[in-house]
C-alpha cells in the first residue's frame, strides 16, 4: 500500500519571485507582482482597455536552462521546466536511483504554447509562406508539449498528462497525481501548473469578455484585489508552480523532508454556464465538502482556505457564499487568503501556485496576505481575511480552484502525521 501523499518538493516562477524562497519572502511582504504592460511590439496598448498583468520580469529561460531546452519550447513550457527543476531539487528526489517508469509527470495548462502560435499565424498571414512556419510549430504549441518535455529533461517514464480545465487545471492536476499515487500507478508525481499568455491575442479576448481590471491602469499594483469592494475585474498573470509529490513509504524510505500532505481531491461540474458561476454557490460548496469527504474531515478540521479569489464582482461573492453555506458560523474562524491579490490570475497555473502558497502555510505557520483588501465589500464579509501576515497553525486547509467551463475542483492539504 502506498499510504498517505506527501509534499516533498516545490519550484516557481511568478510576478513575485522565481524560486521559492524569493516567492515566499514577497508573499509575506504582501508584495504585488502586477505592472503596466508597456506594448505587445508591434501593437500600441491603446486599443487595450486593461493595460495592467502579473508579468514574470527579467525571466531568462537561458540561465535556468540548456540552450537546447530553451530555444525549443514556449514560453510556458520555459516556465514549467524551471519550476520543475527545482521542486525536484528542493526534493532530493535522484532519478539515477529511481525506477523511471514509477516516476509521472502531470501538468495543468490553460492555453498552452500561445506565444509560439500567435507569432506564427501572424507571420503566416501576413508573409503567406506557409513552407517558413517553424519546423516544430505543432509539438511546441499543443498542451501536452510542458509534461512532455518535463519528462525527458528528468527521464520520467511513468504516467504522463495534461489536465485541461481552464483556471482549475493545474488544481485537478494535483488532484490526479494524488489518486495517481494512492491508486499505486507511481510512487513520485512531479506536478506541474504552468500557463504564459499573456499575448495579443488572449489579452484581447479577455479584455472583449470584459473580464479584466481596467480602473488601476495607472495603479497597476492595486489592481488585483479580491473580496474587496472596488474590485472590478481580474489581472492576468503568468508563471508556474511544480510540487513533487510521492507516497508516504517512499518518502520516508529515502529519508526525505515532508512539507505536508494532500489528502483529499473534489472535481464537480456546475453545467451551467462557460464563464459564470451559479450565483447561489452550491455547487462550489458540494465541490468542498466532497473534498473533505474524501480525505475523511470535516468542516470542523479546516482551519485555512487558499481562496480561488479572482477579483471579479460576481466570483468572489459567490465563492463567500459558498464557504457560508459550508462552514456556517465557522466560516468567521478560517483564516482565508488570496494569492492572486499578488501575482494576478495565473489562469493554468493558479492552483498550482496557490497550492504551494497553502503548503508553506502549513510547514511556516504563516499566511500570507491578501493584498489591496482594503474595503471590505459586505457580500464577502470573512473575518479571517487580512491584509497582514497571519500567524497560525494551520492542521488542515482547503486550496479551491474554478475554471471557465463550469468546472470546480478543491483539494484538502494538510499537516502531515506519520
Amino acid at each position: 500500500m502506498p499510504g498517505q501523499v506527501v509534499v516533498t518538493g516545490l519550484g516557481i516562477v511568478s510576478p513575485i519571485g522565481i524560486g521559492v524562497s524569493e516567492f515566499w519572502k514577497a508573499a509575506l511582504a504582501g508584495h504585488s507582482g502586477v505592472s503596466t504592460i508597456t506594448s505587445f511590439d508591434p501593437f500600441p496598448m491603446d486599443g487595450y482597455r486593461s493595460k495592467v498583468a502579473g508579468q514574470v520580469r527579467g525571466f531568462s529561460p537561458e540561465r535556468y536552462l540548456d540552450s537546447v531546452q530553451a530555444e525549443r519550447v514556449d514560453r510556458y513550457a520555459q516556465f514549467a521546466l524551471v519550476a520543475a527543476k527545482e521542486a525536484l531539487a528542493d526534493s532530493g528526489l535522484q532519478m539515477a536511483r529511481e525506477d523511471p517508469r514509477r516516476v509521472g509527470v502531470i501538468v495543468g495548462a490553460g492555453m498552452g504554447g500561445m506565444v509560439m502560435g500567435e507569432r506564427e499565424i501572424t507571420q503566416l498571414y501576413q508573409h503567406q509562406r506557409p513552407h517558413r512556419v517553424h519546423p516544430n510549430f505543432i509539438p511546441v504549441i499543443t498542451l501536452n508539449s510542458a509534461s512532455g518535455i518535463v519528462a525527458m529533461a528528468h527521464g520520467a517514464k511513468g504516467p504522463n498528462y495534461t489536465v485541461s480545465t481552464a483556471c482549475s487545471s493545474s488544481a485537478h492536476a494535483l488532484g490526479q497525481a494524488m489518486q495517481c499515487i494512492k491508486e499505486g500507478r507511481a510512487d513520485v508525481v512531479i506536478t506541474v501548473g504552468a500557463d504564459a499568455s499573456i499575448t495579443p491575442l488572449v489579452f484581447a479576448g479577455f479584455c472583449s469578455l470584459r473580464a479584466l481590471s481596467t480602473k488601476y491602469n495607472d495603479q497597476p499594483e492595486r489592481a488585483s484585489r479580491p473580496f474587496d469592494r472596488l474590485r472590478d475585474g481580474f489581472v492576468m498573470g503568468e508563471g508556474a508552480g511544480a510540487l513533487v509529490l510521492e507516497s508516504s513509504v517512499h518518502a520516508k524510505k529515502r529519508r526525505a523532508r515532508i512539507y505536508a500532505e494532500v489528502a483529499g481531491y473534489a472535481a464537480t461540474s456546475e453545467a451551467y454556464h462557460m464563464v459564470i458561476p451559479r450565483e447561489d454557490g452550491e455547487e462550489i460548496a458540494t465541490t468542498m465538502r466532497l473534498a473533505m469527504a474524501d480525505a475523511g474531515l470535516t468542516p470542523a478540521n479546516i482551519d485555512y482556505i487558499n481562496a480561488h479569489a479572482t477579483s471579479t464582482t460576481i466570483g468572489d461573492a459567490v465563492e463567500t457564499k459558498a464557504l457560508r453555506q459550508v462552514f456556517r458560523t465557522r466560516a468567521d474562524k478560517l483564516a482565508i487568503n488570496a494569492t492572486k491579490s499578488l501575482v494576478g490570475h495565473t489562469l493554468g497555473a493558479a492552483g498550482a501556485i496557490g497550492g504551494i502558497a497553502t503548503v508553506l502555510a502549513i510547514h511556516t505557520g504563516q499566511i500570507h496576505p491578501t493584498a489591496n483588501y482594503e474595503e471590505p465589500d459586505p457580500a464577502c464579509a470573512l473575518r479571517g481575511l487580512s491584509s497582514s501576515v497571519q500567524e497560525r497553525k494551520v492542521k488542515a486547509a482547503l486550496l479551491n480552484a474554478f475554471g471557465f467551463g463550469s468546472n470546480n475542483a478543491a483539494v484538502v492539504i494538510k499537516r502531515y502525521a506519520a
